[in-house]
Protein backbone atom coordinates (compact mmCIF):
# COMPACT_ATOMS: atom_id res chain seq x y z
CA UNK A 1 0.00 0.00 0.00
CA UNK A 2 1.57 3.57 -1.24
CA UNK A 3 2.54 5.66 1.98
CA UNK A 4 4.42 9.40 2.03
CA UNK A 5 7.63 7.20 2.16
CA UNK A 6 6.98 6.76 -1.75
CA UNK A 7 7.72 11.04 -1.93
CA UNK A 8 11.23 10.35 0.01
CA UNK A 9 13.25 10.74 -2.89
CA UNK A 10 11.73 13.67 -4.13
CA UNK A 11 12.04 15.22 -0.80
CA UNK A 12 15.91 14.44 -1.01
CA UNK A 13 16.22 16.20 -4.36
CA UNK A 14 15.24 19.17 -2.15
CA UNK A 15 17.49 18.42 0.54
CA UNK A 16 20.32 17.64 -1.20
CA UNK A 17 22.59 21.14 -1.55
CA UNK A 18 21.93 21.74 2.26
CA UNK A 19 23.68 17.95 2.96
CA UNK A 20 26.50 18.85 0.50
CA UNK A 21 27.34 21.82 2.59
CA UNK A 22 26.89 19.77 5.59
CA UNK A 23 29.06 17.07 4.59
CA UNK A 24 32.02 19.56 3.47
CA UNK A 25 31.32 21.38 7.08
CA UNK A 26 32.20 18.08 8.93
CA UNK A 27 28.68 17.21 10.08
CA UNK A 28 28.55 13.27 10.27
CA UNK A 29 25.41 11.23 10.08
CA UNK A 30 25.60 9.97 13.31
CA UNK A 31 25.40 13.81 14.76
CA UNK A 32 21.99 14.15 12.70
CA UNK A 33 20.88 11.23 13.87
CA UNK A 34 20.95 11.66 17.57
CA UNK A 35 20.19 15.27 17.72
CA UNK A 36 16.87 14.85 16.30
CA UNK A 37 16.04 11.71 19.16
CA UNK A 38 17.33 14.00 21.77
CA UNK A 39 15.18 16.95 20.60
CA UNK A 40 12.17 14.84 19.79
CA UNK A 41 12.45 13.71 23.40
CA UNK A 42 13.33 17.48 24.89
CA UNK A 43 10.02 18.38 22.94
CA UNK A 44 7.85 15.86 23.75
CA UNK A 45 9.09 16.60 27.52
CA UNK A 46 8.44 20.29 27.37
CA UNK A 47 4.96 19.35 26.26
CA UNK A 48 4.16 16.98 29.07
CA UNK A 49 5.74 18.94 31.47
CA UNK A 50 3.99 22.44 30.40
CA UNK A 51 0.37 20.74 30.58
CA UNK A 52 -0.37 24.18 27.81
CA UNK A 53 -2.52 22.62 24.84
CA UNK A 54 -0.70 25.52 23.16
CA UNK A 55 2.84 23.45 23.68
CA UNK A 56 1.24 21.12 21.02
CA UNK A 57 1.63 23.52 18.36
CA UNK A 58 5.27 22.06 18.62
CA UNK A 59 4.69 19.38 17.00
CA UNK A 60 3.64 20.02 13.65
CA UNK A 61 6.77 22.32 13.63
CA UNK A 62 9.10 19.68 14.75
CA UNK A 63 7.65 16.65 12.65
CA UNK A 64 8.81 18.64 9.92
CA UNK A 65 11.99 19.33 10.93
CA UNK A 66 12.75 15.93 11.94
CA UNK A 67 11.56 14.52 8.84
CA UNK A 68 14.28 16.77 7.25
CA UNK A 69 16.58 15.29 9.67
CA UNK A 70 15.92 12.13 9.20
CA UNK A 71 16.31 12.63 5.55
CA UNK A 72 19.71 13.93 5.89
CA UNK A 73 21.24 11.59 8.12
CA UNK A 74 20.54 8.96 5.72
CA UNK A 75 22.01 10.67 2.45
CA UNK A 76 24.99 11.92 4.32
CA UNK A 77 25.71 8.25 5.45
CA UNK A 78 24.89 6.99 1.79
CA UNK A 79 26.40 9.18 -0.30
CA UNK A 80 28.87 10.69 1.67
CA UNK A 81 30.70 7.23 3.06
CA UNK A 82 29.44 7.81 6.48
CA UNK A 83 27.28 4.22 6.56
CA UNK A 84 28.91 2.59 10.09
CA UNK A 85 27.26 -0.38 12.08
CA UNK A 86 26.97 1.89 14.97
CA UNK A 87 25.11 4.73 12.42
CA UNK A 88 22.45 1.48 11.74
CA UNK A 89 21.75 0.73 15.40
CA UNK A 90 21.23 4.93 15.99
CA UNK A 91 19.33 5.27 13.42
CA UNK A 92 16.43 2.60 13.98
CA UNK A 93 16.76 3.00 17.72
CA UNK A 94 16.56 6.69 17.40
CA UNK A 95 13.54 6.74 15.65
CA UNK A 96 12.01 4.60 17.98
CA UNK A 97 13.03 6.58 21.17
CA UNK A 98 11.28 9.53 19.14
CA UNK A 99 8.13 8.56 17.99
CA UNK A 100 7.56 7.26 21.58
CA UNK A 101 8.48 10.82 22.94
CA UNK A 102 6.50 12.38 20.61
CA UNK A 103 3.24 10.57 21.13
CA UNK A 104 3.56 9.98 24.51
CA UNK A 105 1.98 14.26 24.99
CA UNK A 106 -1.55 12.66 23.33
CA UNK A 107 -2.02 10.47 26.17
CA UNK A 108 -2.36 14.07 28.84
CA UNK A 109 -5.34 14.93 26.22
CA UNK A 110 -9.04 14.63 26.16
CA UNK A 111 -11.08 12.38 24.98
CA UNK A 112 -7.93 10.19 24.38
CA UNK A 113 -7.39 7.05 26.54
CA UNK A 114 -3.91 6.49 27.91
CA UNK A 115 -4.07 2.97 27.36
CA UNK A 116 -4.75 3.54 23.24
CA UNK A 117 -2.22 6.23 23.11
CA UNK A 118 0.52 3.57 24.68
CA UNK A 119 -1.30 0.70 22.56
CA UNK A 120 -0.19 3.27 19.26
CA UNK A 121 3.50 3.49 21.12
CA UNK A 122 3.78 0.00 21.21
CA UNK A 123 2.94 -0.86 17.44
CA UNK A 124 4.71 1.84 16.08
CA UNK A 125 8.11 0.39 17.35
CA UNK A 126 6.78 -3.11 16.63
CA UNK A 127 6.46 -1.98 13.19
CA UNK A 128 9.27 -1.23 12.68
CA UNK A 129 11.03 -3.70 14.09
CA UNK A 130 9.51 -5.63 11.40
CA UNK A 131 10.68 -3.74 8.65
CA UNK A 132 13.75 -3.94 10.53
CA UNK A 133 13.62 -7.74 10.73
CA UNK A 134 13.46 -7.81 6.60
CA UNK A 135 17.75 -8.15 5.81
CA UNK A 136 17.45 -10.89 9.13
CA UNK A 137 14.95 -12.90 7.26
CA UNK A 138 16.58 -12.15 3.94
CA UNK A 139 14.48 -9.53 1.89
CA UNK A 140 15.02 -5.74 2.53
CA UNK A 141 14.24 -3.28 5.06
CA UNK A 142 10.71 -3.18 4.90
CA UNK A 143 8.64 0.19 4.37
CA UNK A 144 5.36 -1.46 3.96
CA UNK A 145 2.21 0.81 4.92
CA UNK A 146 -0.61 1.59 5.30
CA UNK A 147 1.24 3.65 8.66
CA UNK A 148 4.08 3.97 8.16
CA UNK A 149 6.79 6.68 9.62
CA UNK A 150 5.98 9.72 7.63
CA UNK A 151 2.47 8.96 7.49
CA UNK A 152 2.30 8.89 11.51
CA UNK A 153 4.14 12.19 11.33
CA UNK A 154 1.76 14.28 8.95
CA UNK A 155 -1.14 12.81 11.40
CA UNK A 156 0.14 13.75 14.46
CA UNK A 157 1.52 16.83 13.61
CA UNK A 158 -1.66 17.58 12.26
CA UNK A 159 -3.26 16.58 15.43
CA UNK A 160 -0.79 18.61 17.35
CA UNK A 161 -1.64 21.62 15.32
CA UNK A 162 -5.63 21.17 15.84
CA UNK A 163 -4.97 21.03 19.51
CA UNK A 164 -2.59 23.22 19.59
CA UNK A 165 -4.56 26.23 17.80
CA UNK A 166 -8.02 24.78 18.35
CA UNK A 167 -8.88 23.45 21.82
CA UNK A 168 -10.78 20.91 22.72
CA UNK A 169 -11.13 17.95 20.81
CA UNK A 170 -14.85 16.98 19.82
CA UNK A 171 -16.18 13.19 21.70
CA UNK A 172 -15.68 11.60 18.26
CA UNK A 173 -12.07 11.91 17.98
CA UNK A 174 -11.47 9.27 21.03
CA UNK A 175 -11.92 6.72 18.18
CA UNK A 176 -9.06 7.86 16.53
CA UNK A 177 -6.38 5.87 18.32
CA UNK A 178 -7.77 2.94 18.19
CA UNK A 179 -8.36 3.34 14.51
CA UNK A 180 -4.53 3.86 14.83
CA UNK A 181 -3.77 0.52 16.36
CA UNK A 182 -5.80 -0.88 13.57
CA UNK A 183 -3.77 0.73 11.01
CA UNK A 184 -0.36 -0.39 12.71
CA UNK A 185 -1.63 -3.76 13.19
CA UNK A 186 -2.29 -4.13 9.40
CA UNK A 187 1.35 -2.72 8.73
CA UNK A 188 3.41 -5.16 11.14
CA UNK A 189 0.89 -8.13 9.10
CA UNK A 190 2.06 -6.22 5.57
CA UNK A 191 5.80 -6.01 5.95
CA UNK A 192 5.78 -9.29 7.51
CA UNK A 193 4.20 -10.73 4.56
CA UNK A 194 5.55 -8.99 2.22
CA UNK A 195 9.22 -9.96 3.82
CA UNK A 196 8.51 -12.89 4.01
CA UNK A 197 7.09 -13.33 0.03
CA UNK A 198 10.51 -11.22 -0.60
CA UNK A 199 12.61 -13.48 1.30
CA UNK A 200 11.07 -16.75 -0.74
CA UNK A 201 11.64 -14.86 -3.93
CA UNK A 202 15.41 -14.16 -3.16
CA UNK A 203 16.10 -17.52 -2.29
CA UNK A 204 14.41 -19.01 -5.59
CA UNK A 205 16.91 -16.45 -7.77
CA UNK A 206 19.53 -17.91 -6.31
Amino acid sequence: MPTLYTLKPRFQALLRPLVTGMARAGISANQVTILAAVISVIVGGIIIVSDSRQAFSLLPIWFLVRMGLNAVDGMLAREFGQKSTLGAYLNELGDVVADAALVAPFAIVAPFAPAWVFAVIFLGALSEYAGVMGPLAGAGRRYDGPFGKSDRALLFGALGLWIGIGGALPPWTAWIMPALTVLLAMTVINRVRNGVVEAASNKDVR
